[in-house]
């Protein structure tokens, strides 16, 4: 018997989250991932409100998990409805998963305002309900929707509808924060006077983040006895989101000593996983699994890092799938110039004279506009320029741009030159583009192919400009950050003008001189 079990519902109510969106095939998707990775229940969602749960149902039959048990998701019977004769109930059956959840009114301002019915009837169709299932070989989790709202209502109201799913045969009774305006030190209060007077039948515990509460609240309540934990990969879910699991589990396993998943390390690209088959950017800043939860800029940490680096960071990167970074910026020592010179294959010694030029270099390059941080790949050529383990891949001597509008409903034209010269040979090419900086792109490519037909397979995903000391208006300076990949690596490069195309122009050219420094 574990003590903490792992309740996903990503599919479910992650789903009613603004911009994340699932197709059949997706949900199917993340269920294989979710049980590879070890949590107990998947919640696919609700059989028959919609074609795509249909679908998902109907196709999820032929999964062979390995791991964790398929629930699908309901409502008790309706209001003066036959528990037998209610189709919503029919449909949670034909779904035959092993698991139902079903949700009940636990305030008694819903009984009365929204069901409009008694709370005799509401406790009826709770245990009615629940039985039914139970009676069908379904294991039923009850979910107690508005539970803390209700209890803070009115107590006794909200645990006889506790009894009520009990006396049905439910197996865990979930207390939920519907509404997510509960604090922890209330959770854990009410929920230890749940344990006492419902001691028999497990507790869990779901939790919504409107006051940015929801992980606090759950481990509030997992301290007063719940023994499960539902939530959503990346905290997902209706207005500003559920329980992040991504959160919680580390805390869980990590931090409590609570073992809840067999395999924390791939926690990092689950959560990657999930964000990408959904569409959605990954959160740089997420506890845990964020690209800078383990990123170190100010000189004195990075320096304390390099000699401990629990000194400066609360679990191992590792433990969770994520890796330590450090940053170069302004604030840096030559701690943070000597961690990344040896991240790249270039060991600096302490106190090294390239070390201090390559700092003095950084500041005043930060001074003009330039940042590091998302910019790595300039970094690294800065470096390797200081070092003199670099060696010009080619020469840009010349590129122009033009716009032309057309007065007769012509489509606009993007058109770049590009001169450039490889071995005092001089090529000369022009491209057009769906803009200036596209066509820029596509004009330099084509000049070097001839010479480096391997950066056909080098992609720019992503485009980012920023304007700085915007009090200057048009004539403001700009910063653009450039990403670029091949395979599964990608490095961002960095330009700043007051001239947005040359900015552009500088970002793109470090993108492929970095590309040709390290192939050769």
């Amino acid at each position: 018997m574990k003590s903490v079990y792992i309740y996903d519902t990503t599919l479910r109510d992650g789903t009613q989250g603004e911009g994340f969106q699932l197709s059949g095939l997706d949900k199917l998707r993340i269920a294989e991932r979710l049980d590879a990775f070890g949590v107990d229940y998947i919640e696919g969602g609700w059989p028959g409100s919609n074609p795509k749960d249909v679908e998902f149902f109907r196709e999820a039959k032929k999964l062979k998990l390995k791991h964790a048990k398929l629930a699908a998701f309901g409502s008790t019977r309706r209001a003066n409805v036959k528990v037998e004769e209610d189709p919503q109930v029919r449909l949670l059956l034909e779904a035959e998963t092993p698991v139902v959840t079903i949700f009940g009114k636990s305030w008694e301002l819903h009984v009365t305002d929204i069901l409009r019915t008694t709370v005799e009837e509401n406790q009826a169709m709770i245990r009615e309900t629940v039985a039914h299932l139970v009676k069908n070989g379904r294991e039923v989790v009850y979910d107690a929707e508005h539970f803390f709202d209700g209890y803070k209502d009115g107590a006794g109201h909200a645990l006889a509808t506790l009894k009520a799913a009990a006396e049905g045969g439910a197996s865990c009774l979930v207390l939920c924060d519907t509404n997510g305006g509960t604090l922890p030190a209330e959770v854990e209060e009410i929920c230890a006077a749940v344990r006492r007077h419902l001691p028999d039948t497990p507790m869990g515990i779901h939790t919504h983040n409107d006051c940015e509460l929801a992980v606090a609240n759950a481990i509030s309540a997992v301290r007063a006895g719940a023994t499960q934990v539902q939530g959503t990969i990346n905290g997902y879910g209706e207005r500003t989101g559920n329980c992040n699991l991504t959160s919680v589990m580390p805390i869980l396993q990590l931090k409590m000593g609570i073992e809840v998943v067999p395999r924390m390390e791939e926690l990092r690209a689950l959560s990657h996983f999930v964000d990408d088959i959904s569409n959605n950017p990954h959160f740089a800043r997420a506890a845990f699994i964020g690209r800078t939860a383990f990123a170190h800029k100010g000189g004195m940490h990075v320096n304390a890092v390099q000699k401990l680096a629990r000194s400066y960071e609360h679990i191992v990167p590792a433990s969770v799938g994520n890796e330590q970074t450090i940053l170069v910026s302004e604030l840096s020592g030559q701690s943070n110039i000597l961690l990344k010179a040896e991240q790249m294959g270039m060991p600096l010694a302490k106190g090294a004279p390239e070390a201090a030029a390559i700092l003095t270099k950084v500041k005043e390059l930060e001074n003009e506009g330039y940042s590091f941080e998302a910019a790595g790949g300039s970094l690294e050529l800065l470096i390797r320029r200081e070092l003199g383990n670099y060696t010009k891949p080619f020469e840009s001597t010349e590129y122009h741009t033009s716009f032309r509008q057309y007065r007769d409903g012509h489509k606009p034209v993007c058109e770049a030159t590009v001169k450039v010269s490889v071995n005092n040979e001089i090529e000369l090419t022009v491209a057009e583009g769906n803009g200036v900086v596209n066509a820029l792109d596509i004009a330099l490519r084509k000049a070097l192919l001839p010479f480096y037909p391997e950066i056909a397979e080098v992609a720019l995903v992503d485009y980012k400009v920023r304007i700085l000391d915007g009090h200057d208006a048009t004539a403001a300076k700009t910063r653009v950050l450039i990403v670029s990949a091949h395979g599964g690596e990608t490095w961002g490069t960095v330009g700043v003008s007051d001239n947005i195309i040359e900015a552009s122009w500088l970002a793109l050219v470090d993108g492929i001189d970095l590309f040709l420094q390290r192939k050769s």
